[in-house]
């Protein structure tokens, strides 16, 4: 189309300088006039430019050569999305194509200081945009960041059959050192080269999971972490199953940041808060009900062992009796009643003192014949000479995580159900790391047609990752004295906020359980094709799944490679001989193939070395 000569820069000023600025109010009618001439750009009102230019100046901005407009762009930062930058339109003059004025553009963006807090960008684009889908493919490249798409607004669903499908464009998580709003703590400022010094001289020797990971780690977003240094690991540890949404959701974190901004309580013991009646409303509505679920909850403090001692001192005073059956490989936790349930040798070697009152029994798939141990169990139980007496609770873990991935069967769970029910036993869950929907629905035995009486939930119950841990109680066994088990962070209201909007998020319909489902399976056909090329089995179900190499050398190696390749992945088991695969739940299609790219490749060379050894 041929353009106002009076409005646009000529042809013959192709050469020219390009410069770049923010609008301002008198822009908005040329600029209107510039998309305006561009057949392919729908057009909008010239108001719409001008309250562009004048309200939205901040993330807009315009390219000019000799004074007259060549390139616009139009964004704005969606409130629910405080880290995105939503781009609206893009805008370059025919005549200065070609020459980068639109990724100028949009770099000039990121620059301002409005656009600080961004780590995504967001844009809706057609099928057939060719110029668009290359212009967000080379920002993507630029930054580094993975870029995705889906169908946003659909054709028929949203235009009446009257525009294309636009599909939503993301890019991200990326990160600027270089325009971070608040400058590092000088005494940070030496790990931004990856310095441990200061750790390995101060930090106790019972830290774990760093020696594995040697590496300052600076921010974390959705899958991925991201070093000081720059470099990106995709993330299939996750907190051990804490971060099943992923690092720093951003509705999680806006909803979090705007309470904090209006001095919502942090601390309160136990007492009444807005933000504790707001979880518990949504925990009863989302969760509980739907399920035909009747629990009490109780708030025990910060972190699972916390609910496990809890549990088992509630077993023993509603029953009277002191024994609790806990089961091989399971883990608990290592405070001294929750490690007394624990059967990691490593783990127990630090108590100092004998680990009393707990029988330690089969769990499904132990014993070598294929019997399940609880015909033995049962039988022991109902001999009064067998010297086993009945005990106040089995506590199970539906899927041994730390134990090795070993995952019970639905007729085995339901057998032990029985059995406690028997014997006037009660059945604790511990739903700690599987839980939260970990396997697939939110808690690990919704299938399984059992209704434990106790229910401890901890790691990603609070969403976020924050310290929270719940334990649920049938009301009949709802007999404390008030205060009678009580602690100073029972009442992290921080985590409620966050945990109330985790619930709402993700949990509100079927449609996350659905996805998780079917990451699940593609999850387990990935592991499997691993597995069985280098002559290993798979363990666990859903998103909760590892392959067993027999020994934890290898393990250990294979992570080593992994970490090398830009994966953070770690071991389980007894010999830590199982590799696990943790990545958060709401990890992108195309993230964790990426991971399982580089798990792939570093079994392949590891199998190599051991080969030429």
């Amino acid at each position: 189309m041929q353009l106002d000569q009076a409005v646009h820069a000529p042809r013959s000023q192709k050469s020219r300088a390009v410069t770049y600025r923010r609008p301002r109010k008198a822009d908005g009618a040329r600029i209107w006039a510039l998309i305006k001439s561009i057949e392919a750009l729908d057009d909008n009102s010239m108001y719409c430019n001008l309250l562009q230019c004048s309200h939205f100046a901040g993330t807009c901005a315009l390219a000019e050569a000799d004074g007259k407009p060549i390139g616009w762009v139009s964004g704005y930062l969606p409130p629910e999305k405080p880290d995105t930058l939503f781009v609206w339109q893009v805008a370059v003059h025919p005549d200065a194509r070609g020459r980068g004025v639109a990724k100028q553009l949009v770099r000039e963006l990121l620059k301002r200081k409005a656009c600080a807090p961004v780590h995504y960008i967001h844009s809706t684009i057609t099928r057939d945009n060719a110029a668009s889908w290359a212009l967000f493919r080379a920002i993507a490249d630029d930054l580094g960041a993975p870029i995705a798409d889906d169908a946003h607004f659909e054709r028929e669903a949203h235009f009446g059959g009257r525009h294309d499908t636009e599909h939503l464009v993301e890019i991200g998580p990326f990160d600027r050192v270089a325009r971070r709003p608040f400058p590092p703590s000088q005494h940070l400022r030496p790990f931004m080269s990856a310095a441990i010094e200061t750790f390995t001289r101060r930090e106790s020797e019972v830290r774990s999971y760093c020696r594995s990971f040697p590496i300052v780690f600076e921010r974390a977003q959705g899958a991925e972490l991201i070093a000081a240094d720059g470099r990106r690991y995709i993330d299939f540890l996750a907190g051990c199953s804490t971060l099943n949404y992923g690092h720093n959701d951003p509705d999680m974190k806006l909803a979090l940041v705007d309470y904090i901004l209006r001095d919502g309580v942090t601390h309160g013991l136990d007492m009444y808060t807005e933000a504790k009646g707001a979880f518990i409303g949504a925990f009863e509505k989302i969760i509980l009900e739907p399920r035909g679920m009747d629990y009490r909850l109780q708030f025990t403090g910060p972190t699972g062992a916390n609910a496990v001692e809890a549990a088992l001192k509630l077993a023993r005073k509603v029953t009277g009796r002191r024994q609790v059956v806990a089961f091989t490989n399971g883990f608990h936790g290592v405070t001294l009643g929750a490690l007394a349930c624990t059967g990691n040798g490593y783990h127990r070697g630090g108590a100092g003192l004998p680990l009393e009152g707990v029988t330690r029994m089969p769990y499904d798939g132990y014993l070598a014949d294929g019997t399940t141990g609880l015909e033995m169990l049962g039988q022991m139980l109902d001999d009064s000479s067998s010297g086993l007496e009945a005990p106040a609770a089995f506590i199970v873990e539906t899927v041994q995580g730390e134990g090795g991935l070993n995952a019970a069967s639905t007729e085995w769970m339901q057998a032990l159900e029985q059995l406690a029910h028997k014997h006037g036993s009660l059945l604790i869950v511990d739903d700690i790391q599987a839980g939260c929907g970990r396997t697939g629905t939110f808690f690990s035995f919704e299938e399984m047609g059992i209704s434990p009486d106790i229910v401890t939930l901890a790691k990603s119950l609070s969403g976020m990752g924050l310290p929270f841990a719940m334990v649920l109680l049938k009301p009949e066994h709802d007999i404390w004295q008030p205060a009678e088990h009580n602690g100073t962070f029972r009442g992290n209201n921080h985590a409620f906020v966050t945990a109330r909007v985790a619930l709402e998020k993700f949990w509100k319909n079927g449609a996350f359980a659905g996805k998780i489902a079917a990451k699940g399976e593609h999850l387990g056909e990935r592991l499997a094709e691993i597995a069985k090329k280098h002559g290993y089995a798979t363990k666990g179900r859903g998103m909760f799944r590892g392959i067993d190499v027999g020994e934890g050398k290898t393990a250990s190696a294979i992570c080593a490679a992994c970490f090398e390749r830009g994966l953070v992945i770690e071991t389980s088991g007894a010999q830590d001989q199982i590799v696990k695969v943790l990545a958060p739940l709401t990890i992108k299609q195309e993230q964790l193939d990426a991971g399982l790219d580089i798990l792939a490749k570093a079994f392949a060379e590891t199998h190599r070395a051991a080969a030429a050894a």
